[in-house]
């Protein structure tokens, strides 16, 4: 029998997410916005439903979730050679927070398929007006959620990237969420795996070369995605291990 892990963070454990969204903001206390899921418009909105119609197709065995660092695999020529041919979909949009993939998931994007694995990586774009505990709130409500919606698909759960040239205070505040929702690996279900160290120099900065804007991926930069994440992915996958001349 599949079983839910219970959530290790504060409003969630203690009210569950549903009764914290059902008792409303009268009823509790005031919800962090991280995981009172939120619809986009505009262009968002068009990719959502887009989502919804390939979700509908069906025949999604690798399914990647996040924002717009997880766009960016979109036409990227490491997407094509190792996650093109293994029915992977992308559903990543550019600016999303936890609140808005939570809504997603919830809305059509998770109908009509049964990942394998469910890579999700999100948090950055909260990391500005949120704190730590209430990023990993907001995460942990979306991996309830893909439990509750697909319980026999794998979560691999990425650390979120660390971002700006040099250390600094919101570089702190991600690593503290990446402390926090590390707490998330069952073991089983959900594996957590941190894969930062691989964007960062000796020193602790990041190159233009891996992060153009200390933020977002260059080619280099999906290319230690994938390298770093694939020995992971693998058994998740149920596939047999492969060698360097095999990616």
């Amino acid at each position: 029998m599949l079983t839910r892990r219970t959530s290790s963070f504060p409003l969630v454990k203690q009210f569950g997410l549903v009764g914290l969204l059902v008792f409303g903001m009268s009823d509790c206390p005031q919800l962090p916005e991280t995981i009172v899921p939120k619809p986009r418009d505009g262009s968002s909105m068009e990719l959502h439903l887009s989502f919804v119609e390939r979700a509908k197709k069906g025949h999604v065995d690798l399914l990647f979730l996040g924002d717009s660092i997880t766009q960016g695999w979109n036409d990227n020529e490491v997407w094509k050679r190792f996650y093109a041919p293994r029915n992977a979909a992308n559903f990543g949009i550019g600016g999303d927070r936890t609140q808005h993939v939570l809504w997603r998931i919830k809305n059509g994007e998770l109908d009509g398929i049964k990942p394998k694995v469910a890579v999700l990586m999100i948090g950055t774009n909260n990391a500005d007006s949120s704190t730590a505990a209430e990023i990993a709130e907001g995460i942990t409500a979306i991996v309830e959620e893909l439990r509750r919606k697909v319980p026999e698909t794998r979560i691999l759960l990425l650390g979120v990237f660390p971002r700006s040239q040099t250390p600094d205070s919101l570089r702190e505040r991600l690593k503290s969420v990446n402390e926090k929702i590390a707490k998330l690996d069952d073991g089983d279900h959900v594996k957590f795996l941190d894969i930062g160290k691989t964007f960062l120099g000796n020193d602790g900065t990041i190159s233009k070369e891996v992060m153009p804007d200390f933020l977002h991926l260059s080619g280099l930069g999906y290319r230690r995605w994938a390298d770093a994440m694939e020995p992971t992915l693998w058994p998740m996958l149920d596939e047999p291990r492969r060698g360097p001349s095999d990616r």
